[in-house]
């Protein structure tokens, strides 16, 4: 069962990160600009993040597994059109679109199946683990793979693999039974979807536009049509996006508001945002991502621009962090049997830090790759420890009916740390003016900052979370895997061909 979900998870996290390596060369087949390409990467990123809250709502009403297996369907259909794109335009519909909403719509049934079917925290961290670290080695390695199938092959046979994969992960998921639900089917949001989605695209896209026209002072002239609005040296025009996208949110928070006070059934309940446990899980896994994607980003960006590293070396030089990621990852389940999933949050971000502290106190234009090892594989070490445990802990603070709702919101924190922290750091990087090296340090230093925040929010954790979906006592938990155990019998024999008489 966990095989093609965490084979779907690694997809989704590589195609966020293989294309930015083949720009170039789909630039240059497809007779198109690289503003075109990256316009085609941030609208899949858009698509996806703004998406996510209304796919996973979705699982609610179609069911988890047939949800998942849509989703499926939809990304490979848009990984097929992509291959077979001679323009741009195609290559926006199915890779920015398809492939998005496809992403939104398998992600969140990966973690709520994993939820409910499995009864307690332990148990669960394992399957955690396992998807976890399939998430951060799409994330680190999708480089790496990108740039060697772009190199030896094409940027088309990317999208190939895409679709083996994708079609073989459909196969493999008739191996998924998903544990019987109760209670109505809700009726879907709407007008929740639409304000949310438009709420999240203009913040997300606001925070994209960061690295163009900078976090305070304009870079460059903001101009639409030709019009300049605003003039550079004025503020950037990324805070008149994210507060058009603010005021798209707290327009859903009073439509939900008032949909709830009158009965009906609302994108999101209010009472999610009520669970201290699982806000500040939430704030961690925004650093998290946050941490991750900033730090391969300028790390990737030092290689390439100090060390003059191709795509296909780059990736092989983050090896060492994809290493500590899986490594701590797939212990999840015995470091979860030992130590409480606060202290492995706490744990991971105090790795992460040392880890990136090592990196700055070592690495040097002219040292060699040895000097890359440590810092590398310890911050990858502290990432699989934390990231694993903190999807756990969100996830494990509400009960079945709520899992539809904080899978979506937990995918959609995730997102909007991963564009949080290239934006940063890339405006960071343009900001500094500091000779050599001096700009990648600035980064790494301020993501130690931010890192050092989210170890501030792990320890705030309560001690002993709220008792929501796993929570319960070792005895509840025996009856719950009894439970499952009688469930999954009786579809076995409902499964089973009539005998002759």
């Amino acid at each position: 069962m966990i095989a093609p979900l965490a084979l779907a998870q690694f997809v989704a996290s590589y195609a966020a990160s293989n294309m930015n390596v083949a720009i170039s060369a789909i630039a240059h087949d497809l007779s198109t600009t690289v503003f075109g390409v990256q316009t085609a990467i941030t609208l899949f990123t858009l698509t996806m993040a703004a998406l996510m809250i209304p796919g996973s709502k979705l699982t609610d009403i179609w069911g988890r597994k047939r949800c998942f297996v849509i989703g499926l369907v939809v990304y490979g259909a848009g990984a097929l059109l992509a291959l077979a794109a001679q323009g741009i335009v195609l290559l926006v519909i199915g890779y920015s679109i398809f492939e998005g909403v496809g992403s939104a719509l398998m992600i969140p049934p990966i973690y709520i199946l994993i939820t409910v079917s499995f009864p307690d925290v332990t148990s669960r961290a394992r399957y955690f683990g396992l998807v976890s670290g399939a998430a951060g080695l799409g994330a680190a390695a999708g480089p790496l793979i990108g740039g060697t199938i772009t190199s030896a092959i094409s940027w088309r046979a990317s999208f190939g693999l895409q679709v083996l994969v994708v079609a073989w992960i459909i196969l493999m998921s008739r191996r998924i039974i998903e544990p019987a639900r109760t209670g109505r089917r809700p009726r879907f949001d709407l007008a929740g979807a639409v304000l949310s989605a438009a709420g999240l695209f203009f913040v997300v896209l606001g925070v994209l536009q960061s690295r163009t026209y900078g976090f305070f002072a304009a870079r460059q002239n903001f101009a639409i049509g030709g019009t300049v609005l605003i003039p550079k040296g004025s503020i950037s025009p990324i805070w008149i996006l994210i507060a058009i996208g603010a005021l798209f949110l707290l327009w859903f928070f009073l439509h939900i508001r008032s949909a709830e006070r009158r009965g009906r059934d609302v994108l999101l309940r209010l009472r999610l945002f009520l669970n201290r446990t699982a806000n500040l899980g939430l704030g961690t896994q925004l650093v998290q991502w946050l941490t991750l994607q900033g730090t391969f980003f300028v790390i990737s960006v030092y290689l390439q621009e100090i060390k003059h590293y191709n795509a296909i070396e780059t990736g092989l030089m983050l090896t060492p962090a994809i290493v500590g990621i899986l490594v701590t990852s797939a212990a999840a389940d015995r470091l979860a049997r030992r130590h409480s999933q606060r202290a492995l949050i706490i744990t991971g971000f105090g790795t992460a830090v040392a880890g990136m502290a090592l990196l700055l106190g070592l690495v040097r234009a002219h040292t060699g790759i040895l000097s890359w090892i440590p810092g590398l594989l310890i911050l990858g070490a502290g990432i699989g420890v934390m990231l694993t445990s903190s999807v756990n802990v969100v996830q494990s603070a509400f009960p079945e009916s709520d899992q539809g709702d904080i899978s979506g919101l937990s995918r959609c924190v995730s997102n909007l740390g991963s564009s949080l922290g290239t934006a940063l750091v890339g405006s960071v990087l343009v900001a500094a003016k500091l000779p050599g090296g001096g700009p990648f340090a600035a980064s790494l230093s301020v993501l130690v900052v931010i890192t050092l925040i989210g170890l501030v929010l792990a320890v705030l954790l309560p001690r002993q979370p709220a008792r929501g979906l796993g929570q319960a006592s070792p005895r509840a938990g025996d009856d719950a895997r009894a439970s499952r155990a009688r469930s999954l019998e009786t579809l076995s024999q409902a499964r089973r061909p009539p005998s002759a008489s």
